[in-house]
């Protein structure tokens, strides 16, 4: 099946996209606005932020597998209420906002309760953020040709929500398939073995075996990302080549010790395992964070239906691009 394209227009009001910015996808009737803290005062003025809509406090992170703190709200008037958040001594964790109102003013406040369970609960099922909600709101009820919209709505908030570098709704891919076996990824005198595994669009399964230290870790490749999956193993003790790095990748796994994303395997000192899929920017963060050491991960990660290495893979892939 192939994937249609989509246009999302996005505007940079004050000509940086560090200041206030606007996006739309053309047939959509949706607007979103994402704009610094410090511009509340501004947006407050603008004839979107006095609509009734769906908002997002936004908290920063110091790295791409760093989990963001978020909330996710509802009001009839979402700048005054984004105002009033700010204006609060407990909610000092936010750095930027995002608003969703609807350009034809036909969004309610009982569709904008059901946008923010189930945004809520979205946020939730990702794993992806802290969110920072006290509790799932009520969704209320709705005729059925109106949740139907809202969950049109609430695709296209997941469409443009990565495209102003927020993707804390992103679920795992949905192509998963079983893990394969350590032998499948062993080098015999007849060459690398087929794993049985393959790929799905444009998710791509990889798999990365350190008999040695007893690394097993599985992976999905997607747009991108390098998603390591919930349960694969880790290296327990890092190398002083990690430290040594200039990517900070051991300040990252520290931090993924810290927030309980790597714990130690019940009946193995020198196994960490992962308790949430891990999302990394990088094949080289993901392999360095995992075996422990500085590692170049083109190497190190296979392709799961073809064995080759990610970098044989990449290669074939560029090449046959070009015939």
């Amino acid at each position: 099946m192939s994937t249609v394209g989509r246009t999302v227009r996005m505007f940079l009001v004050d000509g940086s996209p560090s200041g206030i910015v606007t996006a739309e996808i053309m047939n959509w009737t949706g607007h979103a606005l994402l704009a610094p803290r410090s511009e509340i005062g501004r947006i407050r003025k603008r004839p979107e932020s006095q609509k009734t809509g769906i908002y997002f406090l936004l908290g920063e992170v110091a790295t791409s597998s760093e989990k963001r703190s978020v909330y996710i709200g509802e009001s009839d008037d979402v700048g005054r209420r984004i105002e009033q958040h700010a204006a609060s001594k407990e909610e000092d964790f936010f750095e930027r906002f995002c608003i969703f109102t609807s350009k034809d003013a036909n969004l309610t406040k009982a569709h904008a309760r059901y946008l923010e369970n189930r945004l809520s609960s979205i946020s939730g099922e990702s794993g992806r953020s802290i969110l920072l909600n006290s509790n799932t709101p009520p969704s209320g009820s709705l005729p059925e040709s109106d949740i139907a919209d809202m969950e049109f709505f609430i695709s296209q908030i997941e469409l443009v929500l990565p495209v102003l570098g927020y993707d804390f709704l992103k679920g795992r891919p949905s192509a998963i398939v079983a893990k394969p076996t350590l032998e499948d990824f062993l080098v015999d005198n007849s060459g690398i073995k087929n794993s049985g595994a393959n790929t799905a669009n444009d998710i791509t399964q990889l798999r990365l075996v350190d008999p040695k230290t007893g690394v097993d870790a599985t992976a999905l490749m997607s747009g991108g990302e390098y998603l390591v999956l919930r349960d694969s193993y880790a290296r327990a003790n890092a190398m002083d080549s990690l430290a040594r790095h200039l990517s900070g990748y051991n300040a990252l796994r520290n931090s993924l010790i810290g927030d309980g994303s790597l714990v130690p395997h019940p009946s193995r000192r020198d196994i960490l395992i992962f308790t949430r899929d891990v999302a990394f920017r990088s094949p080289s963060a993901a392999s360095a964070i995992i075996l422990g050491r500085s590692d170049n991960g083109r190497f190190s990660w296979k392709i799961g239906d073809t064995g080759e290495t990610l970098a044989q893979y990449q290669s074939r892939k560029i090449a046959e691009a070009a015939e």
